[in-house]
This record gives structure tokens, sequence and C-alpha cells, in this order.
């Protein structure tokens, strides 16, 4: 069975709405679009980079996936390694509303998503990587179908939008496996989910 990991960008308060640019999305009057950006230095990138490197398939959330399917097919560069994975691996997008991609290689997902995402691990050979995509990603959380959190967090409060771990998150407990810090002072941090929390009493 392959395993599901999820790739998330966080501000320190836990905002993970519109990392990557102003327009990305605005949704409930949010207008801090793209505060990830000055933070992006080649640690960063050797991140990104080598996470790429162990991708078997992509699952996105349909805003996602509809940001992603308007940029990579343009990187036609067969050395670029993000541009090659997305271009060349299978896609699954989680939609009602997208019936024909256009993105080659994209499997639109309408059914059961626990079901739906369960068979595609046992389809999937490695890695099954989420990006961004934080409504499924959710609520994949919820589920308990996540295996593997990279969680990047941000050196930056932003004091509004959405967060990836809202009220209501499901209780999960996570064991660290790694990280590092980058020059600029993102905290990249991959736990390994565990299941749910115990607790005790100091």
């Amino acid at each position: 069975m392959g395993k599901l990991t999820l790739t998330a960008f966080v501000s320190i308060d836990g905002v993970h709405q519109a990392p990557g640019g102003p327009e990305e999305d605005t949704s409930g009057g949010f207008g801090q679009g793209g505060w990830s950006v000055p933070f992006g230095d080649d640690d960063f990138g050797s991140f990104v980079v080598d996470n790429f490197s162990h991708v078997d398939a992509f699952l996105l959330g349909r805003r996602t996936y509809e940001i992603f399917a308007g940029y990579w097919p343009k990187v036609t560069d067969p050395a670029d390694p993000i541009a090659s994975k997305l271009n060349a691996l299978p896609k699954y997008v989680v939609s009602s509303t997208i019936t024909e991609p256009a993105w080659e290689g994209t499997t639109v997902i309408t059914g059961d998503l626990g079901k739906e995402v369960t068979a595609l691990k046992e389809r999937t050979k490695g890695e099954l990587q989420i990006h961004g995509s934080a409504v499924l990603a959710q609520s994949l959380l919820a589920l308990g179908l996540i295996d593997t959190l990279h969680l990047m967090t941000f050196p930056v409060v932003l004091g509004e939008g959405r967060r990836l771990f809202a009220e209501g998150a499901a209780p999960t407990a996570f064991r660290r496996a790694g990280g590092t810090i980058t020059g600029s002072g993102v905290a990249i941090n991959t736990y390994e989910s565990e299941g749910r929390p115990t607790y005790g009493r100091y």
C-alpha cells in the first residue's frame, strides 16, 4: 500500500490560506496572499525538489488543481524537477464540478472520499502526495488517512485567514520523524501519524 503525504505551508498562527500569491485565494476578504514568498530561499527550494523526487502520484483539491493546471503544463523543460513530475505522473483531483480535465494524466474523484482514497492508496506503490489542497487535507485528516505530514511553518503571524487545523479538527497524535530550519527561518518538520492522542496527568 502506498503512503499518503501532505505538504502544507502555515504561518506561526496556523494560517494556510493563499501562501503563494495575492490572487491565490481572497475568500473571506483575505488580503495577505503571497506571505510565504519572501522566505523562498535555496534551502526551501532544496526541500521542495527533494520532496518531489519521492512522488508516485498526486492527489489534489479542486482549487489547487486548477492553480497547478493553469501553470505547470506550460513548463516543458524535461530537466525541471517539479514540472517533469507533475506533468508525467498520475494526478487525481477531488471535485464535483470538473468533468473533463484538460491536463493529461488527470482522473476526477467524485465518489465516497474515504473509500476512493483508500483504494487509491492501495493502488499506489509509493508516495501519493497532497500539496496545499487544504479543504481536502482537512477531510482526509479527519478520516485518519494521511500518513505523513510535512509541515512548513513560516516566521510570520497573519492574524486572519483560514487555518489548517481549525476548531473541531480530529484529535491526532504525530511522531516527529525529521526536519530542518531554512536560512530564512522556515521550520520544516516531518511528522508520522500515530493515531489518536494519549493523555496523562502532571
